[in-house]
């Protein structure tokens, strides 16, 4: 049995997270849940799941869910709930799926604390690679991915070193607007914040389905790549999938490529985190190559999707950079879907504040934060 605590309990993934447990209710126990606003979903999930702890953002919210669930139910509040939620005696494993920047000290503090933590917000590494994988290895703990194309290279290396890869492939849908006849440059910046979140394969949150569509979302995953499986990125590519059934490809010295496949369902990747090294039964993802029938693949169009350059360009320096490109595009995405900005100018100002920026190499936790705060400041004036 696994004991584990979910932050992030009412998003996209949480949402599947509770799925995954209630699947397997003689594997995994939800002993904490966190959530952000949402306190009648995180009431339904404590009375399915009876967690000993909850945390919600709002004090006042908190106050009435301590009232309503009695004293059974321990109810904490802000980033303090959060903290104790991870770094819980009794947990096994803590699932960070915060969306943005507020997983980061929660996820450290679990390391410390000697829990293995799982990684369903990518901003964690992109933002502090160095430092949480420094002090993983320092505390002995495992990091698990969660994001479906990093469960498949995880899946697929099976333990094998760095210096047997040629290079890991990430596969990427390609987004709403990946046909070039129907989407040439120049009519993006007709692009409605409605038609960007339809996305063609995934039913994700909204900022991530926004990333999805600029290939932001991929950019970031090549960041989070080159820290979770201690890589350069130079060894790390992109390569369009719009089918989504292979999630991702590593391709190895001797030439031989090992994919990962299944129809898309974040469940999967979800359940093998949490259950790892051991694999579960489960009847959620059925994959029917037959009436799939064909896969296809194509180089990523780096002229009308930037994000993948300058992603790997911060991926190359380090520093302090990837935390600014982090930053500067959710105050972008969040100006695109309040109607400020046109669809090209959410990688335009990324680009405009990653120019503006001295980096920082090697830096603490706290020049990271800072570069984060100046990188918002820098990307609301561009």
């Amino acid at each position: 049995m696994k004991n584990v605590v979910l932050l992030g309990s009412t998003g996209s993934i949480g949402t599947s997270t509770v799925k995954v447990a209630g699947d397997l209710p003689n594997q995994i126990r939800l002993i904490g849940l966190a959530a952000g606003g949402n306190a009648a979903l995180l009431l339904e999930q404590t009375r399915q799941h009876r967690p000993g702890i909850i945390s919600i953002n709002d004090p006042a919210k908190a106050k009435e869910l301590q009232a309503t669930l009695g004293p059974d139910t321990e109810v904490c509040c802000g980033n303090e709930g959060l903290l104790k939620l991870a770094t819980l005696p009794a947990a096994d494993i803590v699932l960070i799926a915060i969306v943005g920047t507020a997983g980061l000290q929660p996820a450290l503090a679990a390391i410390r604390a000697g829990k293995d933590i799982a990684i369903a917000s990518k901003e964690i590494l992109v933002m502090a690679g160095e430092i949480v994988m420094n002090e993983a290895r320092k505390h002995g703990v495992k990091v698990l991915a969660v994001d479906s194309e990093h469960s498949a290279i995880f899946q697929c290396l099976d333990g094998k070193p760095s210096s047997s890869v040629r290079q890991l492939l990430l596969t990427a849908s390609g987004g709403p607007f990946r046909n070039k006849t129907d989407w040439p440059k120049e009519k993006f910046s007709e692009i409605t914040v409605e038609r960007a979140l339809k996305h063609p394969s995934w039913v994700m949150g909204r900022k991530i389905t926004i990333d999805s569509a600029t290939l932001f979302n991929k950019g970031l995953e090549m960041i989070e790549a080159r820290w979770l499986f201690d890589i350069e990125m130079a060894r790390v590519g992109v390569v369009v999938h719009p089918q989504s059934i292979v999630h991702s490809m590593v391709e190895f010295v001797d030439g031989s490529l090992i994919a990962q496949l299944s129809t898309p369902d974040m469940c999967l990747p979800i359940q093998y985190a949490l259950t790892y090294p051991a694999r579960s039964a489960s009847d959620r993802v059925q994959t029917n190559f037959a009436k799939i029938g064909t896969l296809t693949f194509e180089e990523p169009d780096v002229d009308r999707f930037p994000a993948i350059t300058l992603a790997r360009r911060a991926g190359e320096t380090c520093g302090t950079l990837p935390a600014v490109l982090n930053a500067a595009n959710e105050v972008a995405v969040e100006a695109f879907v309040n109607r400020q900005i046109n669809f090209p100018q959410i990688t335009e100002t990324v680009r405009r504040t990653m120019d503006a920026h001295r980096v920082v190499d090697h830096p603490t936790l706290e020049q990271i934060l800072e570069a984060d705060a100046w990188a918002r400041r820098e990307a609301a004036r561009v």
